[in-house]
């Protein structure tokens, strides 16, 4: 029985076209692929952006607050403080974590300034030259309850007690047979927050990433940790009323920010954040042609230029100042 079969042609022509098509589903492929790396990317600095912004928002919003103390300073007969803590972040007058009553300047509980180098405020040794550093202090969460059978306070915890015209920090589990009848009790926080450059060891490789830094108050001494990696840049704008009429009416940058501005904690209303956030690993399939960031658009903006790999984006918002100006905390 004589049986047919396939031409020399006819093979080269299957095999053509399933090469085709073969070629079309790896095209098909790697374009996915790409594509999905590039999202996955976009969608982490998206994250990272975020989240960064809205651990500083809790705690900018919370400054100027002073639960039931409704004085407008704390001076040597309205308050008692305690001694400075191990490490502690200051700079200036009357900036460290607690009250300096011997000073003649007000209590500042805000401040910020440009890295100049590695070491800044007494208390980091690594902050990024070129970028900014936010001090904050501030009373954190609800009043805790304070009484028999029922104490939210914890040891070795700092906590703000606040009696109308009275004011004490305290460290420690509260006596609630030290408490006047309209005293209340807050946790009391001092943040510092910068960056600085952080190295793993991912796959016996070194990985170095810029980090989101912050030093704070636990205790009687000031730690550091980690907030977010890929933090590669900060940059702060205060809108200022400088006519008394709660309204902002000029932006300063920190270098044209005065030591009276910090002082005067009615005078800041609202602060712009800028942030500079960057992957963690180069790409190397990436091709950016434009690499300039600006970080404001006031006259001393910060522009930032790079040649390399890394995928970028900038954040930005402003964030008022909720107990300060006409919201000023008081009676």
């Amino acid at each position: 029985m004589k049986q047919k079969g396939f031409t020399l042609v006819e093979v080269m022509i299957s095999l053509f076209i399933g090469g085709l098509v073969l070629g079309g589903v790896m095209f098909t492929y790697i374009g996915m692929k790409v594509t999905t790396k590039d999202t996955m990317t976009i969608g982490e600095l998206q994250e990272s952006g975020r989240l960064a912004i809205n651990i500083m928002q809790r705690d900018i919003e919370q400054v100027g607050f002073w639960g039931t103390y409704y004085d407008d300073s704390f001076t040597a007969m309205n308050t008692t403080t305690l001694a400075t803590p191990t490490n502690d972040c200051f700079e200036g007058l009357n900036n460290g974590s607690f009250p300096d009553l011997a000073s003649t300047s007000n209590f500042r509980t805000l401040y910020a300034k440009t890295a100049n180098g590695a070491d800044e405020l007494s208390c980091i040794n690594n902050s990024l030259i070129g970028t900014d550093i936010l001090q904050v202090k501030f009373l954190q969460g609800d009043q805790l309850t304070v009484q028999a059978g029922n104490n939210e306070t914890q040891d070795s915890q700092n906590y703000f007690v606040a009696e109308q015209e009275q004011a004490r920090f305290v460290r420690g589990i509260v006596d609630p047979a030290s408490l006047s009848v309209n005293a209340t009790v807050w946790p009391y926080s001092h943040h510092t927050y910068y960056i600085s450059e952080q190295t793993y060891q991912v796959n016996n490789k070194s990985l170095t990433v810029p980090a989101l830094m912050r030093n704070r108050l636990v205790n009687d001494e000031v730690r550091a940790e980690t907030i977010m990696e890929g933090v590669e840049n900060m940059r702060f704008v205060f809108g200022l009323d400088t006519t008394n009429d709660s309204r902002v009416d000029t932006y300063r940058s920190i270098e044209n920010m005065t030591p009276s501005n910090w002082e005067n904690r009615k005078g800041i209303l609202t602060v712009q954040v800028f942030l500079l956030i960057r992957a963690l690993q180069p790409d190397a399939g990436l091709s950016i042609k434009n690499q300039k960031y600006i970080l404001g658009e006031d006259a001393n903006n910060r522009e930032l230029t790079f040649t390399d790999n890394f995928r970028r984006t900038v954040f930005t918002t402003t964030i008022r100042f909720n107990n300060i100006g006409s919201n000023l905390w008081s009676i």
